[in-house]
């Protein structure tokens, strides 16, 4: 990306007209180089209104990410244990980001700390099972947490859904209250996906390992790009009527997954059952689990201490977890 887009996109990011004459004085540029710049912010996705004697702006405003505004809504306590926290402007996708910072020694890993990369868009975002999570410039949020590990995979267990229980928390305390989980680790809000969680391991499985916790958020979605998604979505402006400051956002996740992690490794899996659920969206529904080609029926009653999805059907109580599985609501 341009060394000079992303000062141009931050001029813009308030929706109000720019003159030519003021945006190459704040570039270094000529008015010329400026039109051509706004070719380059409609290539991102941005829509940009041009009028003769006013100038540009963007048809609706952008909350850019700022490490430096994110690290301004952190607590002490979470700010020290961030020790690395980058925002990416392009990128394939943070969690694959993180993989190679970690596989070529950029991201150096702290016992007890945690590294968090941010992008202002992916062009391959990873969802579960999968799929492309899709994202836009400075419309939504995709960021991954790595944690250093030391009891290997057998430690994470249930750890994603304790991080969707984290995020359901950072999102009720920016007054997204109807928000809830679907397990394993779905953020819905009345039926329509509003945000996705993916962990991967690197490292040694059985010993000391890296765990990355992928987070997406839908915050303003373009209809348009939305098309491609097949499950029913929604986002932030969707719920509130306003634009999210994406920073606040992303430090609010921050503090409360970080929150939610101490927990799990001081007290386990047990310590959250009663929280999940409060906040189960599927709880008591009648349900079809997939796999692959089988499915299986029966009626959503919570978790087990380990995370899994307790179904009762005409056989009793099971116990479902692990492996490419999707729940959905039949009708009762």
């Amino acid at each position: 990306m341009s060394d000079l887009l992303r000062p141009l996109v931050a001029i813009l990011a308030d929706g109000h007209f720019h003159s030519g004459s003021e945006l190459g004085a704040a570039l270094g540029i000529s008015r010329a180089g400026v039109w051509k710049y706004i070719a380059k912010v409609a290539d991102l996705g941005l829509e940009v209104h041009s009028v003769r004697g006013k100038g540009y702006r963007l048809a609706e405003r952008v909350s850019l990410l700022d490490p430096a505004l994110i690290r301004r809504e952190l607590d002490a306590l979470t700010s020290d244990r961030l020790h690395h926290l980058e925002v990416l402007e392009i990128t394939d996708s943070t969690n694959t980001h993180a993989m190679r910072a970690l596989q070529d020694g950029a991201l150096k890993p702290q016992t007890g700390g945690f590294a968090v990369y941010l992008a202002e868009r992916q062009t391959s975002g990873k969802g579960r099972r999968g799929r492309q999570w899709v994202s836009q410039y400075g419309r939504h949020i995709a960021m991954t947490l790595v944690k250093q590990v030391d009891a290997g995979a057998s430690g994470t267990d249930g750890m994603s859904l304790v991080v969707g229980l984290g995020v359901i928390r950072a999102l009720h305390a920016l007054g997204i209250t109807q928000a809830g989980v679907k397990w394993p680790n779905d953020i819905v809000c009345d039926g329509k996906k509003l945000a996705g969680i993916l962990m991967e391991i690197t490292g040694d499985v059985t010993g000391l390992c890296q765990l990355l916790i992928g987070i997406g958020i839908n915050t303003r979605c373009d209809d348009k790009a939305m098309t491609a998604v097949a499950q029913p979505w929604t986002d932030l402006y969707r719920l509130t009527g306003e634009l999210s400051d994406r920073n606040v956002l992303a430090a609010t996740l921050i503090r409360h997954i970080m929150t939610v992690m101490a927990t799990y490794e001081n007290d386990g899996m047990g310590a959250f059952l009663a929280e999940w659920q409060q906040v189960d969206a599927m709880y008591g529904k009648q349900v079809v689990l997939t796999t692959g080609n089988h499915q299986r029926m029966g009626r959503a009653s919570g978790i087990a201490e380990n995370g899994a999805l307790v179904l009762e059907t005409d056989h009793g109580l099971e116990l479902v977890s692990g492996g490419e599985i999707s729940l959905r609501e039949t009708a009762s």
